[in-house]
């Protein structure tokens, strides 16, 4: 288990092809506004409500509501960011790139 500023993590398997971490997101924290230069991720929602702001363009981002049983697929360099509604449980499926993350805002004034 790693611990996060929002919540913590739980990676579930690695290898060469795919990673599958599940993360718990705690109610009113988010994690950083940030992108991936190679990594594709798929987020499904386990339990709980997570707003997902996602775009092309910082200042032109769409906030989405992603509840129980619903994903959606981010593809490298789309700008993102999970926040928790309410205390949400996801499963984060990946191509293994763990260390591609660009952060743009932090809430938290991580590099």
């Amino acid at each position: 288990m790693t611990y996060k500023p929002w919540g913590h993590e739980e990676l579930i398997e690695k290898n060469e092809k795919y990673v599958v971490k599940r993360l718990f997101m705690e109610k009113d924290h988010r994690c950083s506004l940030q992108y991936h230069e190679y990594k594709k991720e798929t987020i499904y929602v386990l339990d709980g409500t997570l707003k997902i702001s996602i775009g092309d363009d910082i200042n032109n981002l769409i906030d989405m509501l992603l509840y129980k049983g619903m994903y959606i697929t981010i593809f490298p360099k789309i700008i993102h960011r999970m926040e928790g509604v309410t205390d949400t449980y996801y499963l984060e499926s990946s191509t293994p790139e763990l260390d591609d993350v660009v952060r743009l805002k932090d809430d938290y004034n991580r590099i």
